[in-house]
């Protein structure tokens, strides 16, 4: 019981600690500047995120060669670039995956 006490105990503080970031901090604050450089940030972020899911196996080794992640992760980038839907990318970038290492 003390185990899932512990978790929603972490998870309500880590709810708090983020929600007041959002809650306190005016839109006013931020002049025409910071809110342009502040919109790169989830742009920043995201390969950062993906890229070892990608790149990176299971025993924790980069692996580039027979890895279907990058095939499907190209052809995703190129659904992105052409359809410009975030939806219509993850869809069928997965589809692409599932694909590749079932039917391929």
């Amino acid at each position: 019981m003390s185990n899932w006490v512990l978790i929603i105990y972490c998870g309500f503080i880590t709810y708090l600690t983020r929600f007041t970031m959002i809650a306190l901090i005016k839109k006013e604050m931020f002049n025409d500047r910071i809110r342009q450089i502040l919109s790169f940030v989830p742009s920043a972020i995201f390969p950062a995120i993906i890229f070892p899911a990608i790149f990176i196996n299971d025993i924790g080794f980069i692996q580039v060669e027979d890895n279907p992640k990058i095939i499907a992760a190209l052809i995703a980038v190129i659904i992105g670039i052409f359809f410009r839907s975030i939806v219509a990318t993850i869809f069928l970038g997965l589809a692409s995956y599932w694909f590749i290492i079932f039917i391929i």
